[in-house]
């Protein structure tokens, strides 16, 4: 194996330009799949700026204080082993948002982000002045919050089962400030009775990954929490206990949204369609792949 790269130490300050580059060396090295984006991202939130003014002061040749270097260098060290880089930052973008999240709490992805706009263009769609979203599992808050702010008009319920992850589902709602949304500490299966037959849509990212599927990646594998992640032997427990609990919730005709692994669509439509569901139909993220499973309450 080649030589990794030695990090860039200087007792003084140092060319941002030189950091990064030894940063994006060290990273691909130690298999990090996007370096130059990591590395950027790192010494912007070090300096206090964005990615791309972080692109201009090395154009620029602008130098890194000493201070910041030591800083830089330590969060790059971390990252080579594979800490997650929203860890580090302490931020994970999600459509319009920011939000905090570190350990206990599951990283929010790229990919549901198109989960949440299936949910919000149902909001949108619904009947009712004032209609109803309930998020089942919400983690770090991710949907329900892109629920509340993108469709102010609805009211939003949002359920977390984890003390570590609802510690983050507060933080988040906190800071973003959205009055429409309601948050329960509380097991999925016993959720929000009060609004039985009164939700236009029910959503999810639920754990779906088998017990024996160990995720490939570190970032997954050592950090994510094992209880957001794993959905019985064929990832599809939660997955079930949600059709059930979706119809409690629903009224007629409301809609059901799921995330899932790309190779589980056939065999949730076939568990929403035995439950009672109609028309379950899987939809395709942005690379293609499939992503989530919706299906409709019966009139």
């Amino acid at each position: 194996m080649p030589e990794l790269v030695p990090p860039l130490t200087s007792p003084a300050d140092a060319p941002l330009a030189d950091l990064v580059r030894s940063a994006v060396a060290r990273l691909g090295r130690a298999g990090v799949l996007d370096p130059a984006v990591d590395a950027e991202l790192l010494a912007a939130h070090v300096l206090g700026t964005s990615r791309g003014a972080v692109q201009g002061a090395s154009i620029r040749g602008d130098r890194v204080p000493a201070a910041a270097v030591a800083e830089f260098e330590d969060l790059v060290e971390r990252r080579c082993a594979r800490v997650p880089l929203q860890h580090l930052t302490g931020f994970a973008p999600f459509r319009h948002l920011e939000l905090a999240v570190g350990p206990g709490v599951f990283v929010p992805r790229p990919e549901t982000e198109m989960v949440a706009q299936l949910a919000i263009d149902a909001l949108r769609a619904a009947a009712s002045a004032s209609p109803i979203a309930v998020d089942l599992g919400t983690g770090s808050g991710a949907i329900a919050l892109s629920l509340a702010t993108e469709v102010p008009h609805a009211r939003v319920f949002a359920a977390e089962n984890s003390v570590e992850a609802f510690v983050w589902t507060k933080e988040n709602a906190a800071r973003i400030g959205a009055e429409n949304l309601r948050l329960a500490f509380i097991d999925l299966e016993r959720a929000f009775t009060d609004l039985d037959g009164t939700v236009s849509v029910v959503v999810s990212n639920p754990p779906y990954v088998p017990d024996a599927a160990i995720p490939r990646d570190p970032e997954v594998r050592l950090y994510d929490p094992p209880a957001a992640l794993y959905g019985g032997a064929d990832g599809l427990d939660v997955i079930r206990t949600l059709s059930r609990v979706g119809l409690r919730l629903a009224h007629p005709g409301g809609f059901i949204v799921i995330e899932h692994g790309e190779w589980q669509g056939e065999a949730i439509r076939d568990i929403l369609t035995a439950d009672g569901w109609q028309a379950a139909a899987t939809h395709p993220d942005l690379t293609m792949r499939d992503r989530a499973t919706t299906g409709l309450r019966p009139a």
